[in-house]
């Protein structure tokens, strides 16, 4: 078994950009790698080839990153985050990590659809 100096590690980099372009980027650090037909499929998984709704796979939602902005939700919301890139990389031991990559993997192949009104705030929450 690989130590923590040594294993390979790779981020999955993402962002949330609300309807007037403000945004928020994040990653989630994932153990182990994913084979290139394990990318492609979540690739082909993205909704115009970049979208999900990050709720449904699991994945920490960066909107209310900008509600310190905004005050709260706002009519500019909704469940939408963009997908921008796969970086393999050397881990960094102050960041723990979200799951495997194959975790990863298998969440997006069992999406059949992306249901972004579920996760939209309600109409009364927004400002």
């Amino acid at each position: 078994m690989p130590d923590a100096a040594t294993a390979i590690v790779t981020a999955f980099e993402y962002r949330y950009r609300d309807a007037s372009n403000y945004k928020v980027s994040s990653r989630i650090l994932l153990s182990g790698s994913l084979a290139d037909e394990e990318r492609a499929l979540v690739m082909s998984k993205l909704h115009d080839d970049e979208f999900f709704v990050a709720e449904q796979v699991g994945i920490p939602p960066l909107r209310e990153a900008l509600y310190e902005l905004s005050g709260g939700p706002t009519e500019d919301d909704h469940g939408w985050h963009e997908f921008i890139a796969f970086i393999d990389e050397a881990p960094v031991i102050d960041e723990p990590l979200w799951g495997s990559a194959r975790d990863l993997a298998l969440k997006f192949a069992n999406v059949r659809s992306w249901d972004v009104a579920m996760f939209e705030p309600a109409m009364g929450e927004r400002r």
